[in-house]
């Protein structure tokens, strides 16, 4: 099984004639996502083809959903467009819409954040690698790749992976496929400070699902998500769960890369994100290299088989 997407979901991508979408598109087409629309308003009618797969562009979401069945969006819609972009997905009854785009102001994703309230359509990110659900051919293809992530890294498997970090997300895949770890799902939340899907959205997307048997989880300072999401497992997860917390030499007052990395005050710092989550029970990595082995250890000491 797997959160959010699997193989046979039914993909869109918004911009996808944007020279970083349609190189994505590329990459996933190859990976096996099931990319059936493409959407650029002023461009409806023509098509997106590579290596024999012939994808149909059109001016709007909801034209693209009513004519295949899409149900999710991959939206790489430049900054001043992209939250317009967001919630036309919502106005056309997605169950997803995953945004890649960085640099979306704040108060735009305010505004989208309010509108979306009550919609079904779910939002993940924005400024996020994306979402990828392993497929079970060779380098893992035949998954679902929305977003920019490196398929290849990808193996299919039993332990779930969320991250406000894409770099680190990569990083924690790639260490436990080495270690012949698979994965149900990675899904990377983005580091905006307003987005749709929190880490423990996801979280108990995982603790819910049967086939998902231990947890990664990656965060950094700014913000208390890392902090409710550790007191939530502590109360209701039995499954093994491994964390890191990016920023500990970070300086107060100092926005650090993504837009929600900064520390504003005593309890969004790295180290008292790492005393909690310790004290909650979740095996703390101290270094990026140490995480697939964190989890590692973590199912050891509940018993629990990972691979």
């Amino acid at each position: 099984m797997s959160i959010l997407v699997a193989p046979d979901s039914r993909i869109m991508v918004q911009g996808i004639t944007g020279a970083f979408g349609a190189r994505h598109a590329q990459l996933s087409l190859d990976y096996g996502t099931r990319v059936v629309a493409g959407v650029t308003p002023g461009k409806g009618g023509q098509f997106f083809e590579h290596a024999g797969h012939r994808v149909p562009i059109f001016n709007s979401v909801a034209d693209a959903a009513s004519a295949t069945g899409a149900s999710v969006s991959a939206i790489f819609v430049p900054p001043a467009f992209a939250a317009d972009a967001i919630l036309e997905c919502a106005d056309a009854r997605l169950d997803l819409a995953v945004a890649i785009t960085e640099g979306i102001p704040v108060r735009d994703m305010v505004r989208v954040k309010r509108a979306m309230q009550g919609s079904r359509t779910r939002l993940v990110g924005p400024n996020c690698p994306g979402i990828v659900t392993p497929g079970t051919g060779e380098g893992s293809q035949g998954g679902c790749r929305i977003g920019i992530a490196p398929g290849y890294i990808h193996r299919k498997g039993h332990v779930g992976v969320v991250s406000r970090s894409g770099t680190l997300t990569y990083e924690a895949v790639f260490q436990l496929t080495t270690r012949n770890i698979g994965q149900s799902t990675c899904v990377g939340i983005g580091g905006d400070p307003v987005n749709g899907t929190s880490h423990l959205d996801v979280i108990k997307l995982f603790n819910d699902d049967p086939d998902t048997v231990g947890m990664v989880v990656i965060g950094e300072i700014g913000g208390t998500a890392e902090v409710e999401a550790a007191r939530w497992i502590k109360q209701n997860c039995r499954k093994p769960v491994a964390g890191f917390i990016a920023g500990s030499t970070a300086p107060a007052g100092r926005r650090m890369g993504h837009a929600g990395a900064i520390v504003g005050g005593t309890e969004d710092t790295a180290a008292a994100k790492i005393a909690v989550f310790r004290e909650c029970g979740i095996e703390v990595a101290e270094t990026p290299s140490d995480m697939a082995d964190a989890l590692i250890r973590a199912a050891k000491a509940r018993g629990v088989t990972l691979s």
